[in-house]
């Protein structure tokens, strides 16, 4: 089958697409024939080189954790999905692969009617990310969460998950996605010099949570907290230790969670089945770039 690895880090140059041996969906586990995958700002890091520390990589190396598609392999104790199913869901976080002809899915859910294919292939991590980072955060009804980055792809559906969990939600972004946040229902701010000031013009009773998408801002987030144990980053932003930040970035010895479909690293895809339900009621929308 065809699929997506590089054999060095470097510029998305290293990038080719190879023949290699279709995976087979062992325990726990189902196969699907790819119909879109996803590519999120954490693969191109893991390419480059900047997480070599973080997330030690062997060659060659695959590519993707994301992906959608139809069900052609249904591994040992796997109930509920079946050949022929559409769902979207993620490979191991540690094994990556989804972009390919085929892929292994760790965890899943059905795929939204409402979603096209192109939507559900790039939505389970950004589902699972926010999730998690929500739930650490406590995040629920009568909140004011602040999002930096929120027209980013984890962003905006963490902007969407918190508000469907009753949350206010207020979101940094460029001045020309201000209209996007408003129509998602967040309350648009812009970044950088004065960020304090306007967010507690925005909230002048304060915020509860900070979920940062965005990194370099961390001294100003902690100040809008008013608590560092209030801000959770998922930037690669190796500052957080020092101002006392969590860096979530979804490491099984740091994370609960319960998969939808077979039990994978232990994340927050249990926020893939709210997913689903926020699709089809026309309240979870994935933009594709």
């Amino acid at each position: 089958m065809r699929a997506i690895q590089f054999i060095e880090y470097g510029p998305p140059s290293v990038v080719h697409v190879a023949e290699v041996a279709a995976p087979h969906a062992g325990p726990g586990e189902i196969r699907i024939a790819v119909r879109a995958s996803g590519v999120s700002p954490g693969e191109t890091l893991i390419r480059s080189g900047k997480l070599r520390e973080v997330v030690p990589t062997t060659f060659p190396s695959r590519t993707g954790v994301d992906a959608a598609g139809v069900v052609d392999e249904v591994g040992d104790g796997v109930t509920g999905v079946g050949i022929g199913d559409e769902v979207f869901g993620m490979t191991h976080t540690a094994v990556r692969g989804a972009n390919a002809d085929f892929a292994v899915l760790a965890a899943w859910a059905p795929k939204p009617a409402t979603w096209s294919w192109e939507e559900a292939g790039g939505a389970a991590g950004a589902v699972e990310t926010a999730t998690r980072v929500l739930d650490r955060l406590a995040v629920g009804a009568g909140h004011t969460l602040l999002v930096q980055g929120a027209a980013g792809g984890v962003g905006t559906v963490a902007v969407q998950l918190a508000l469907a969990r009753g949350a206010t939600v207020i979101g940094t972004a460029s001045e020309h996605n201000h209209d996007f946040l408003r129509s998602l229902g967040a309350r648009p701010a812009t970044y950088g010099t004065g960020l304090v000031e306007r967010i507690h013009a925005l909230a002048p009773s304060g915020v509860d949570a900070v979920f940062d998408c965005a990194g370099g801002a961390l001294p100003d987030l902690v100040a809008i907290a008013g608590d560092a144990a209030r801000v959770v980053t998922i930037a690669p932003d190796f500052t957080a230790a020092a101002h006392g930040v969590h860096m979530s970035h979804g490491a099984p010895a740091d994370e609960t969670g319960t998969a939808v479909g077979a039990p994978a690293d232990p994340l927050a895809v249990h926020g893939l089945a709210v997913a689903v339900a926020l699709a089809g009621a026309g309240r979870l929308r994935v933009p594709v770039a």
